[in-house]
């Protein structure tokens, strides 16, 4: 399980950022935490969410998206494959 603290935040930000996604950090009338914008590469997440809420929309988020792991450097491949391990096992 990935800690929720601000480094690993850091790090899924950075994981979106390397497969050309957006992550910002706004106030709207969204349900959820975070949302991805139609058609687009921008991740919009609740600014009033607290940390642990942000890193549990942006796991779920990125285990709903198809991703080509060549995108990635060796790091962020493995901070991948652990987060869709840990899915599998849910």
């Amino acid at each position: 399980m990935l800690a929720f603290t601000q480094h690993n935040l850091g790090k899924l930000e950075d994981l979106f950022a390397a497969l050309g996604y957006r992550v910002r950090y706004e106030k709207g009338s969204f349900r959820t935490a975070a949302c991805v914008l139609q058609n687009t590469r921008v991740i919009v997440v609740n600014r009033f969410s607290n940390l642990e809420i942000r890193i549990q929309s942006l796991i779920q988020l990125l285990r709903d998206m198809d991703v080509d792991i060549s995108l990635l450097d060796e790091k962020k491949a493995t901070l991948y494959k652990v987060i869709k391990k840990e899915e599998a096992t849910l």
